[in-house]
């Protein structure tokens, strides 16, 4: 019996086919056989062709619209993680004020948003911040009560060494995460902080100041690391790693779509995060899409900063700056 239970999953009538486990269990005595299968994530799934469905306490044939409706939640599950709903996220999980008073009226014109009479519902569904009333993970990273409660990887650690060693000791460290715009505001001051600005007093009244690490720069890496990073299958957060001589950010995720390691940093742009670019954009946070790096590389030339330093792999991106000399 379990050998034929087994077999059912390869014998081609159940297709896509199914994950499922076959074991032996002991229940009060009795040997029973236990069949436990796994829901798929690209229905509609079909037996000997046809495609059948629970309502209520009967199952019976998919109708037309049935069939729609699984294949709608296949298409959901193709989308980008950022635009997926997140399983057991609820609207009481965003900050809806946050949204209707400072996200919607910085992407939508306000004479359509006087005028838009729909619900906040429907204004989040067409903005892709929700998907069949569940929040996707765009919507929980920039705008969630608590980002790091249902992604693991949303969170940014900084940590500034005494030397330039990674065993060097720990001057100050600090995490972010929380609200997407408040979390890179919080990392904007403790860059700002961090720069050393040296002073020169050219005779009586000429005074040079020259930072070791101009802040533009340092902001538009980090920023788009917080906008290309892969935030799936991982609790790593982006790292920030600020040595005497250098500052290190590590993003988790390596090239993606049209961009790879030998065109990285060319000006050639693709999107893991589409959502997230968009929201950035939208708080403020990227002036067009795909200067961010140009952007950088120009602060650093001002300064007197070597050019920025990539490492690419197919798993994560490292950007070097190296401090003024």
């Amino acid at each position: 019996m379990l050998r034929k239970l087994a077999n059912i999953h390869g014998e081609g009538s159940i297709l896509p086919q199914p994950a499922m486990q076959v074991q032996r269990r002991t229940i009060r005595g009795c040997q029973v056989a236990v069949v436990t299968v796994e829901p798929s994530g690209i229905p509609p799934v079909r037996y000997k062709g046809r495609v059948w469905v629970r309502v209520g306490p009967t199952v019976r044939e998919a109708s037309v619209d049935d069939e729609r409706i699984l294949t709608e939640r296949r298409r959901s599950l193709d989308l980008p993680f950022d635009q997926r709903p997140i399983p057991g996220a609820t609207r009481q999980d965003l900050d809806l004020h946050y949204i209707r008073t400072r996200y919607l009226p910085a992407v939508i014109a306000p004479d359509i948003l006087e005028r838009n009479a729909r619900p906040l519902e429907s204004q989040l569904e067409s903005l892709r911040l929700m998907r069949e009333g569940i929040p996707t993970g765009g919507a929980i990273l920039a705008f969630g009560k608590d980002p790091l409660g249902w992604i693991g990887s949303a969170w940014i650690q900084f940590v500034r060494f005494e030397g330039n060693r990674i065993t060097d000791p720990i001057q100050h460290q600090a995490t972010f995460t929380g609200r997407l715009e408040d979390t890179l505001n919080h990392l904007r001051e403790t860059l700002r902080l961090n720069i050393r600005i040296r002073t020169e007093v050219e005779g009586h009244r000429t005074e040079c100041r020259q930072p070791d690490y101009p802040l533009e720069a340092l902001l538009q890496l980090t920023w788009n690391a917080v906008m290309h990073r892969n935030y799936e299958g991982t609790h790593a957060p982006i790292r920030i790693y600020w040595y005497r001589d250098r500052v290190e950010i590590l993003s988790v995720g390596g090239p993606f779509g049209n961009v790879h390691q030998h065109n990285f940093g060319d000006g050639t742009t693709d999107y893991r995060n589409r959502l997230v670019a968009e929201i950035m954009k939208g708080l403020g946070f990227a002036q067009r899409f795909g200067l961010g790096i140009p952007i950088a590389q120009r602060a650093l030339q001002r300064n007197g900063n070597p050019t920025v330093e990539f490492e690419v792999s197919s798993s994560s991106v490292a950007a070097t700056v190296r401090a003024a000399p």
